[in-house]
Protein backbone atom coordinates (compact mmCIF):
# COMPACT_ATOMS: atom_id res chain seq x y z
CA UNK A 1 0.00 0.00 0.00
CA UNK A 2 0.84 3.67 -0.52
CA UNK A 3 2.92 5.80 2.06
CA UNK A 4 -0.01 8.14 1.44
CA UNK A 5 -2.79 6.83 0.19
CA UNK A 6 -6.24 7.78 2.59
CA UNK A 7 -9.87 6.45 1.33
CA UNK A 8 -12.39 6.42 3.45
CA UNK A 9 -15.69 4.60 2.58
CA UNK A 10 -19.19 5.31 5.04
CA UNK A 11 -22.23 3.24 3.61
CA UNK A 12 -25.54 4.26 5.00
CA UNK A 13 -23.79 5.94 8.18
CA UNK A 14 -23.57 1.94 9.31
CA UNK A 15 -20.99 0.39 7.27
CA UNK A 16 -17.34 2.20 7.25
CA UNK A 17 -14.00 0.73 5.54
CA UNK A 18 -11.00 3.22 6.34
CA UNK A 19 -7.68 2.59 4.53
CA UNK A 20 -4.85 4.34 5.89
CA UNK A 21 -5.01 3.30 9.46
CA UNK A 22 -1.73 3.54 11.35
CA UNK A 23 -2.78 2.66 14.97
CA UNK A 24 -6.39 2.49 16.91
CA UNK A 25 -5.43 4.89 19.86
CA UNK A 26 -8.84 3.69 21.93
CA UNK A 27 -12.42 2.56 20.99
CA UNK A 28 -15.51 1.65 22.59
CA UNK A 29 -19.21 1.88 21.05
CA UNK A 30 -19.35 5.56 21.33
CA UNK A 31 -16.10 6.71 19.97
CA UNK A 32 -12.95 5.28 18.00
CA UNK A 33 -9.66 7.05 18.10
CA UNK A 34 -7.68 6.15 14.90
CA UNK A 35 -4.32 7.16 14.08
CA UNK A 36 -3.83 7.86 10.44
CA UNK A 37 -1.46 8.34 8.13
CA UNK A 38 -2.94 11.71 7.31
CA UNK A 39 -3.47 13.10 11.60
CA UNK A 40 -5.89 11.76 13.88
CA UNK A 41 -9.25 10.70 13.08
CA UNK A 42 -12.14 10.78 15.55
CA UNK A 43 -15.08 8.72 14.70
CA UNK A 44 -18.36 8.55 16.59
CA UNK A 45 -21.66 6.93 16.80
CA UNK A 46 -23.82 4.47 18.54
CA UNK A 47 -23.08 0.49 18.71
CA UNK A 48 -19.72 1.58 17.24
CA UNK A 49 -17.41 -2.03 16.39
CA UNK A 50 -14.54 -2.71 14.96
CA UNK A 51 -15.18 -5.82 12.88
CA UNK A 52 -12.20 -5.78 10.76
CA UNK A 53 -8.71 -4.51 11.14
CA UNK A 54 -5.31 -5.26 9.34
CA UNK A 55 -2.38 -3.31 10.28
CA UNK A 56 -0.13 -4.89 7.85
CA UNK A 57 -2.15 -3.59 5.02
CA UNK A 58 -3.64 -0.46 6.86
CA UNK A 59 -6.98 -1.40 6.49
CA UNK A 60 -10.05 -1.34 9.35
CA UNK A 61 -13.59 -1.95 9.05
CA UNK A 62 -16.07 -1.01 11.59
CA UNK A 63 -20.44 -0.69 11.96
CA UNK A 64 -22.71 0.61 13.69
CA UNK A 65 -24.20 4.17 13.57
CA UNK A 66 -21.82 7.14 12.83
CA UNK A 67 -22.67 9.92 13.92
CA UNK A 68 -19.53 11.96 13.31
CA UNK A 69 -16.52 11.89 11.41
CA UNK A 70 -13.87 14.05 12.98
CA UNK A 71 -10.43 14.75 11.33
CA UNK A 72 -7.32 16.28 13.02
CA UNK A 73 -3.98 17.84 12.49
CA UNK A 74 -1.12 15.62 13.02
CA UNK A 75 -0.51 15.75 17.29
CA UNK A 76 3.09 16.70 16.49
CA UNK A 77 6.02 15.93 17.92
CA UNK A 78 5.83 14.34 21.02
CA UNK A 79 7.06 16.38 24.09
CA UNK A 80 9.34 14.71 26.64
CA UNK A 81 6.91 15.55 30.03
CA UNK A 82 9.14 16.13 33.40
CA UNK A 83 8.15 13.68 36.10
CA UNK A 84 5.97 15.68 38.77
CA UNK A 85 7.79 17.27 41.45
CA UNK A 86 7.37 16.28 45.15
CA UNK A 87 6.34 18.43 48.10
CA UNK A 88 10.11 18.74 49.02
CA UNK A 89 11.41 19.87 45.47
CA UNK A 90 8.72 23.03 45.19
CA UNK A 91 9.71 24.03 49.02
CA UNK A 92 13.22 23.62 48.62
CA UNK A 93 14.16 25.78 45.45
Amino acid sequence: MEDNKNKLILTDRKSLVLEGVLLVESFDEQKIILETNMGLLVLKGEGLNITHLDLTNAILNAEGFFSEIQFQKDKGPKRKQRPPKDIFSKLFK
